[in-house]
């Protein structure tokens, strides 16, 4: 009787694994990433890819491709809508012509710390975004980071707002970045990412910005002598599926999808924050001046910039900025 009732259930965790394993497809899915492969997002790939190899009974794997192998973000987030590539980790810059609520990200002092990032990230915000992005070919999974930017120049230390002006400073190519260095007094120059070093280099432009780490892996401190932790945005980095291929998915494949894009966002995010904190030490290993402005003055450039956010009201959306600003407004006790 022992026998038959042990036999019994053996048969039935057979079937029962038979079945889990029938949910999940043989799959590998090809991940597109501008940056490096020593760049954080490599350790929120790596992640991804543990979680989903364990869910899945080792039938989904994930493939990184870093330094734009697969195009640069735009063109890869392009081929992300189309089907040709399965999954994009990029800038939200990149995103702002696609949905115009990913442009919220580029206003000036928009968060006032990772916390307040964070929150956002992961709140109505996100919920908002998700809901947008399959009218758009794709699927909003998860926010991961490249961090907080800040500004670099070889002219001079910038110590108060007047020390802006006159900089030639490169900027994205994005028209909200080019209004906040202009009303700071810079002459902003757009420019294509891969032109910058050669830039700075040849003295065409005096400045440019970026997150730390960034700043750190491109090198800048050869090219540049002075660094303002500004912090003047936050750059987070959207983690994007095609909706194309996330319909011939199955539910248990989404639903793994979305879990561990999770888990690759606490891996990325940790090594990033650690990662900024090296890379702030490296540059000034080699010999950069690292400075930060007073709270009198760091208020001084949040007033400057302010019209920005009228400027671009239009183009975020009435109802994005309203569900940002609310949120951090709640958080901040106003």
């Amino acid at each position: 009787m022992k026998l038959k009732i042990f036999t019994a259930a053996l048969m039935a965790a057979s079937m029962f694994a038979g079945t889990a394993s029938a949910e999940f497809n043989s799959r590998t899915i090809k991940v597109s990433n501008g940056a490096s492969k020593d760049h954080p997002v490599s350790a929120g790939v790596d992640a991804m890819s543990a979680c989903l190899e364990e869910g899945s009974g080792g039938k989904i794997k994930l493939r990184g491709f870093y330094s734009g192998a697969l195009g640069d973000d735009l063109d890869a987030t392009q081929s992300t809508r189309s089907g040709s590539i399965e999954m994009v980790v990029a800038g939200s810059d990149a995103l702002g012509g696609i949905e115009p609520g990913m442009n919220v990200f580029g206003l000036p002092f928009l968060f006032g710390s990772d916390e307040e990032a964070d929150a956002v990230l992961t709140g109505p915000y996100y919920d908002y975004l998700a809901e947008k992005m399959p009218a758009h070919g794709l699927v909003l999974l998860s926010f991961w980071e490249n961090g907080f930017r800040n500004a670099t120049n070889s002219r001079h230390p910038v110590e108060k707002m007047e020390d802006f002006k006159g900089l030639n400073f490169r900027v994205m190519q994005n028209n909200i970045f080019l209004e906040t260095f202009r009303r700071l007094g810079a002459n902003p120059v757009p420019m294509a990412f891969g032109e910058v070093f050669t830039a700075l280099e040849t003295g065409a432009v005096d400045g440019q910005e970026n997150p730390l780490t960034l700043i750190e892996a491109s090198k800048f401190y050869e090219v540049q002598k002075y660094l303002t932790l500004t912090r003047h945005a936050y750059s987070p980095t959207p983690v994007m599926f095609s909706k194309k291929v996330w319909d011939s998915y199955t539910p248990q494949e989404q639903e793994l999808l979305q879990k561990c894009a999770g888990e690759g966002r606490t891996a990325q995010l940790a090594r990033s924050r650690e990662a900024t904190g090296e890379a702030l030490a490296v540059l000034k290993e080699h010999g950069m001046e690292v400075g930060e402005l007073s709270e009198e003055e760091m208020a001084r450039l949040r007033e400057a910039v302010m019209p920005v956010y009228e400027a671009n009201a239009a183009t975020i959306g009435k109802e994005a900025l309203e569900i940002v600003q609310g949120q951090l407004a709640e958080m901040r006790g106003q």
